[in-house]
């Protein structure tokens, strides 16, 4: 049990419990918090039936991909909210922070890889079949066997690719915070805090937004995938 998984426990439950409130207060006429839920959800159903082609798959794959979005986004804010880092209990090793952002820890970005990889190939054997398994093994002949090895190195290095870039730039701005508030403890670390709320929502973005192309391109069909290409 790591810090930065007893943080990612908190933002789940938080997140279960908003859900359950919100859920049972849905109203056809909205108030203002489920207007900007709407918002959003319709801002992101906009974005991903642009990348599908279609509305409906938008959709059915809109509560992966906004689910990413949304747990790292709050992950990487509540890592940076003062006071969240100060909270300290007794170790072998001297006082330990009792949170830290879980996209600091490289085992919370590399579960979040496997799985982003796992699910949208998934996906692409339940909507193409067993013809999807051809991209990475193909013995039509040396050329296609070889391109499709190519494909399969390229699917695993997703894991150290998406892995790594949540993690490095979510590091990095810790203790690039962690400096400031220890030089300049009062009114300079603001505007990096502000900065770094700006690259945590940018980072669970770009990890979502990835995660739906490789999706778009694992249910397409080869040929009309160089179509949509």
């Amino acid at each position: 049990m790591t810090n930065g998984l007893l943080l990612g426990l908190v933002v789940s439950l938080i997140l279960i419990v908003f859900s359950i409130i919100f859920r049972g207060k849905v109203k056809m006429v909205p108030g203002k918090v489920q207007g900007a839920v709407e918002m959003i959800v319709e801002m992101f159903l906009g974005l991903m039936a642009s990348v599908l082609g279609t509305r409906e798959k938008a959709e059915k794959y809109l509560p992966l991909i906004l689910t990413i979005f949304i747990f790292i986004l709050l992950s990487n804010w509540f890592g940076i909210i003062p006071g969240v880092g100060s909270l300290m209990y007794k170790s072998g090793e001297g006082s330990v922070p009792l949170f830290r952002s879980p996209a600091a820890d490289l085992n919370f970005t590399l579960a979040f890889a496997v799985m982003a990889v796992l699910v949208t190939n998934f996906f692409g054997l339940t909507i193409i079949g067993l013809s999807h398994l051809k991209k990475f093994f193909n013995f039509s002949s040396p050329v296609n066997f070889f391109v499709g090895i190519l494909e399969l190195l390229s699917e695993l290095a997703k894991f150290i690719s998406f892995s790594f870039r949540l993690f490095g730039n979510i590091f990095a701005g810790e203790v690039l915070l962690t400096i400031m508030f220890f030089l300049l403890p009062y009114v300079v670390p603001i505007p990096f805090m502000m900065l770094e709320m700006f690259f945590g929502a940018i980072q669970a973005f770009v990890f979502a937004m990835l995660t739906l192309v490789f999706l778009t391109l694992h249910t397409t069909e080869h040929g009309a995938e160089h179509e949509a290409h």
